[in-house]
Parts: structure tokens; C-alpha cells; sequence
């Protein structure tokens, strides 16, 4: 994917997260004090993910650009079906656009997948199977709506779907294959 390129620049919230799996390495006693100072000075001021990336390439659990699928689209159809890998995070930041999240076949290598939003007039689709839990608190509705499952909430979810951020004009769908 042209997004996972080490070259592009960096965001805030790239830096933001880098920071973040920093300070949690240091809390944990992977980083001295010294070594936590020094890379998150570095990490604020990087300008690619890939300086990023090495900052973090030797932490486990690390959040790097590969763990993160950004969608930014204006207008027409977004989709990711068939045997894809499930990141840990998805940015989808779309106006007029229908995205569609198929999980039927997709490579689940986490209990977690968080979807933060910033949508303007559009259709987010999650397409997903038993065992799968979509969570829509963490949405902010603007002249927008849900449409999920009820009783799709399981003890014990194979993929439990976080959802984050703002709908304006938007709607979110959940469907069964």
C-alpha cells in the first residue's frame, strides 16, 4: 500500500502514537529515562513515518504505519473485502463516499480493531460474521445514525470493532454475509 511508505511525512497523530507506545515502554521499564527523553524528543520531531517506525522498531506491541490503514476518499465507493489483514486501527476519513469493511474472509490477528472516523455525508459497511461485536459509543452523531445488530454483543468476541470519532450526515450499517 502507497500508505505504508516510510518516506511519507509524518502526522501529529502519528507522533502522537509513537509518544504514546514510548512513554508506555518507559512506565514498563524497557526505556531508561535518559532513552525515553531522547526518543520522544526525536519523535516530535520527525518528519517521515519512518523515522518514526525506528523509534519504536525494538518495543513490543509497537503501533507503526503498517498497523494503521488510513482511507481518505471524496466521492465514490471505498471497499476492503476478501483475505485481507485486519490492522490493529483504520482511519476513515472520507465526504461522500460509501466504505465497506468486509470481514467474512479477512485475517484477524487481533481481539481489537479501533475505526476512527471523521465522515461527511456517507455509508460506513461492516460486514461481519458471528462472534464479531460492533461498539458505536465512542461515535459522535451529527444528523447521523446506526443501524447495528441487536444482540450481536458475545461473552467472549473473536473481533470486537471499536468505533471513534464523528459522523456528519453519515450512517453506519451492519450486515451479515
Amino acid at each position: 500500500m502507497p500508505r505504508d511508505l516510510p518516506e511519507l511525512r509524518a502526522s501529529h497523530d502519528d507522533r502522537d502514537r509513537v509518544v504514546d507506545t514510548l512513554r508506555t515502554a518507559g512506565g514498563d521499564g524497557r526505556l531508561t529515562a535518559e532513552e525515553l527523553d531522547d526518543r520522544v524528543e526525536r519523535a516530535l520531531s520527525a518528519r517521515t513515518r519512518g523515522e518514526l517506525a525506528a523509534l519504536v522498531a525494538d518495543l513490543p506491541g509497537a503501533t507503526t504505519a503498517k498497523d494503521v490503514l488510513v482511507v481518505e476518499q471524496t466521492g465514490g465507493k471505498w471497499t476492503r473485502a476478501g483475505r485481507w489483514t485486519v490492522p490493529d486501527r483504520i482511519e476513515v476519513r472520507t465526504k461522500l463516499c460509501r466504505v465497506t469493511f468486509d470481514f467474512t474472509d479477512a485475517v484477524i490477528t487481533s481481539r481489537t480493531v479501533r475505526i476512527d472516523t471523521d465522515m461527511q455525508h456517507g455509508k460506513l459497511v461492516i460486514v461481519g460474521a458471528p462472534g464479531i461485536v460492533i461498539d458505536a459509543g465512542g461515535l459522535s452523531l451529527v444528523f447521523s445514525k446506526t443501524k447495528l445488530r441487536p444482540g450481536s454483543a458475545a461473552a467472549d468476541p473473536r473481533l470486537r470493532v471499536e468505533l471513534a470519532g464523528t459522523l456528519k450526515h453519515a450512517k453506519v450499517v451492519e450486515r451479515r454475509p
